[in-house]
């Protein structure tokens, strides 16, 4: 019988991880195992100090690292060398399945041999912004799609999407093509998906397959977010050179403007233009991060251990 095991970086885990575990440990098909990537132990020890968790969940393995140990590539390939499935499932620690059935569905598109990864849709939590429920629904529409290196000249960029927030893997083709980028940024997840899709393998987008993920992000932490974003962008031109990803960009919002105008929340319209300009200026200081100082690069980034390396 094929197995599959459940991969999740996890920092400074709260409530929301616990119900995510217990959320996994109900899904229609059986997990073989569920791996945690876990930066810094004394969070985790904080978070089920006092509680049955271990006895609980048997099935789980925590592997402990340091905050300066950690990266968005590097980190996961080790928790994909602990496991030893046909199939692994990478969530982050602040998804939370939407139903007992989400692993279910992304190892059904999986069986055709030819996916590489089939990823879930997301979906806006209770008392998320407008913003941000529209944002969510145009990246992660209700229907699903299959998608190959036939859909470059009509998808672009879009073809290579993909989300380690949910996502599962066919664990043959992850070791022949190398695995996740060893030492990224941001977009380790997209990396893979072009390599897969330039090898001739297809991304599934599974819109039956659903988490709820979302985040009200400050205008402060959405710079920092796409300065990061900039920066993986910058560091592979190999994808993003030859595929830019400016013009999706402006096309969500000019039709988040629309979205707001129809639903008679004008009110709105100055904050998102706001937000907007956070987000180009992040991203675009990050794209040209190497004309920066690094003093200024440090301050910019949200994730500075990246940059002792």
């Amino acid at each position: 019988m094929e197995r599959v095991d459940i991969i999740i970086p996890a920092y400074k885990p709260d409530q929301k991880f616990l119900k995510l575990i217990e959320k996994l440990t109900h899904q229609s098909v059986p997990i073989n195992r569920i791996i945690v990537m876990n930066t810094e132990q004394k969070y985790f020890d904080r978070l089920v100090y006092g509680t049955s968790f271990s006895k609980d969940h048997h099935k789980i393995v925590v592997r402990h690292l340091s905050k300066r140990e950690y990266d968005h590539g590097r980190t996961r390939n080790q928790g994909v060398r602990h496991s030893d499935a046909d199939y692994f499932v990478m969530i982050t620690q602040d998804a939370v399945p939407a139903d007992a059935y989400m692993v279910e569905q992304l190892l059904a598109q999986l069986q055709n041999e030819n996916v590489a990864v089939a990823y879930a849709r997301q979906l806006a939590e209770e008392g998320s912004s407008e913003e941000e429920r529209y944002t969510r629904n145009f990246n992660y529409p209700p229907q699903s799609r299959i998608k190959t290196r036939d859909d470059l000249s009509q998808l672009g960029i879009k073809t290579f999407f993909c989300s380690n927030v949910c996502a599962a893997y066919n664990r043959k083709i992850f070791d022949s093509l190398g695995g996740f980028a060893k030492h990224t940024i941001f977009n380790e997840d997209m990396l893979y998906a072009a390599k897969a899709v330039e090898a001739g393998y297809a991304i599934a987008y599974t819109a039956q397959a659903r988490v709820y993920h979302s985040h009200n992000y400050t205008n402060a932490q959405q710079f920092h977010r796409n300065f990061d974003l900039g920066v993986s962008q910058a560091d592979h031109p190999e994808v993003f050179g030859r595929y830019p990803s400016e013009s999706e960009g402006i096309r969500m919002v000019k039709g988040l403007i629309e979205h707001l105008k129809k639903k008679k929340m004008k009110r709105r319209i100055p904050h998102v233009l706001c937000q907007s300009f956070c987000k180009y200026m992040g991203y675009l200081l990050g794209k040209n991060y190497r004309r920066l100082p690094r003093r200024l690069v440090l301050s910019m980034t949200s994730n500075k251990e990246y940059w002792m390396y």
